[in-house]
């Protein structure tokens, strides 16, 4: 169906190190709170708490924790006006970048944003300075090992999901955002198990990095984003060449 896939481009390898899975679950730890702060504890009731339990559990968090978590939320626990906010710039060379982060105080997360950017030769931007090159999609992604590839084209087509595509080693199916959810669960209730689940922005054209200075200055934005305890996830439009998502 779908050609190349823009989203193994961008999307960047699961982190090995304790430390950054850590920060991985700690990220996530702090969406589900702001999730059932704002929609309840049931996840049945709360779609957003259901996508981001998938979403928690497709990056091995442990059971044990996301309960601690929606258990604290949902009660007395330590309160948070965390608020979601989303970022958007240029990194080197015009390549398009959207941060999307949940902060307690949005002045110190935007001078954090404008010193990344600065620092690595980019520019923070205005809002829809770059959002209108990207579509919001739902991708969930499936090992494809030992999997009959028409079979689950079918099953996620049947689903309700939008494309399908293969890319030798990932089943990628993506679906409308507001669909992610009906198509995972219907796919969850065949026995499939996924890499990923989640909503995503996804890059309409990418743009390519000649320059060696300024490819390593982008690689370096994208790690300072993500270390960030505030951003929860970073999108662009950048085509990286094979072998620098390792």
């Amino acid at each position: 169906m779908s050609g190349h896939s823009k989203w193994n481009n961008i999307k960047r390898k699961k982190e090995k190190t304790d430390a950054a899975k850590a920060k991985i679950f700690t990220k996530i730890g702090r969406e589900i709170a702001v999730i059932v702060k704002t929609g309840g504890a049931n996840p049945n009731e709360n779609s957003k708490l259901k996508d981001a339990i998938a979403k928690a559990k497709a990056a091995n968090v442990p059971n044990e924790n996301i309960e601690r978590i929606i258990k604290k939320a949902a009660g007395d626990g330590e309160a948070n006006n965390y608020e979601e906010l989303i970022y958007e710039g240029y990194g080197p060379c015009g390549v398009a970048v959207v941060v999307e982060t949940l902060s307690d105080n949005r002045n110190r997360t935007a001078g954090e944003m404008r010193h990344y950017f600065d620092k690595c030769g980019g520019n923070l931007g205005q809002s829809g300075s770059v959002m209108f090159m990207f579509d919001r999609k739902g991708v969930i992604q499936i090992e494809a090992e030992g999997l009959d590839e028409d079979t689950v084209m079918e099953a996620a087509l049947e689903a309700g999901a939008d494309d399908f595509n293969f890319d030798g080693d990932v089943f990628e199916i993506t679906t409308e955002p507001n669909d992610l959810g009906a198509v995972r669960d219907v796919l969850e209730e065949k026995g499939y198990s996924f890499l990923s689940a989640e909503v995503a922005y996804i890059p309409q054209t990418m743009t390519a990095i000649e320059d060696e200075e300024a490819v390593t200055k982008m690689e370096k934005l994208i790690d300072m984003l993500e270390d960030n305890d505030d951003v929860q996830a970073v999108w662009h439009n950048w085509d990286m060449p094979e072998g620098d998502d390792e």
